[in-house]
């Protein structure tokens, strides 16, 4: 048993809209940048965010995504499961068929072990963990959160200030 790309993607972007919506709405080719995450995989994956009301979209110049509730509201079980991210142990889905049709021995260890995971996940909020990454950032020497700029033709623009060096994107 073992969380696939899918789950790990997902509370990562999530993680990046987190500390960086305050902006304004962040774009999936931003996000695909900064985490090295393939765009059309997060078309998908925000898609089924999206329907499970985890963020909302806007349309059109200047849109993108922002999280659909308080991040102190959104749980990493939240996110797991808006995706579709499978989270069981045991061999047989929780059917109790694991063995010719029968429960095998393990299967109460293996349960209490989904229950348990789903309990955790189910702790830990997106707004701790965007805390957590702003603080990491902040030891490393970079501000937490870029600053949006307009050029002088209305294009948005990054400023990032990493180690005290201006970087204009």
């Amino acid at each position: 048993m073992r969380l696939t790309t899918k789950g790990r993607f997902a509370v990562t972007a999530m993680i990046d809209l987190g500390l960086r919506q305050h902006n304004g709405p962040v774009t999936l080719a931003g996000i695909s940048q900064r985490q090295r995450i393939s765009l059309s995989y997060l078309e998908q994956l925000f898609g089924k965010l999206r329907r499970h009301q985890l963020v909302e979209s806007t349309r059109g110049p200047g849109g993108g995504y922002t999280l659909g509730r308080p991040a102190k509201d959104v749980t990493v079980a939240d996110i797991i499961f808006a995706v579709d991210e499978p989270l069981d142990a045991t061999q047989c889905g929780g059917k109790e068929n694991c063995l010719d049709d029968q429960r095998c021995m393990t299967h109460d260890l293996w349960s209490n072990l989904n229950a348990r995971m789903v309990e955790y996940l189910d702790s830990v909020n997106l707004a701790e963990l965007v805390e957590q990454q702003k603080q990491r950032m902040a030891e490393a020497g970079r501000t937490a959160v870029p600053t949006v700029l307009h050029d002088n033709r209305g294009r948005q623009r990054t400023a990032i200030d990493q180690k005290n060096e201006s970087v204009l994107t």
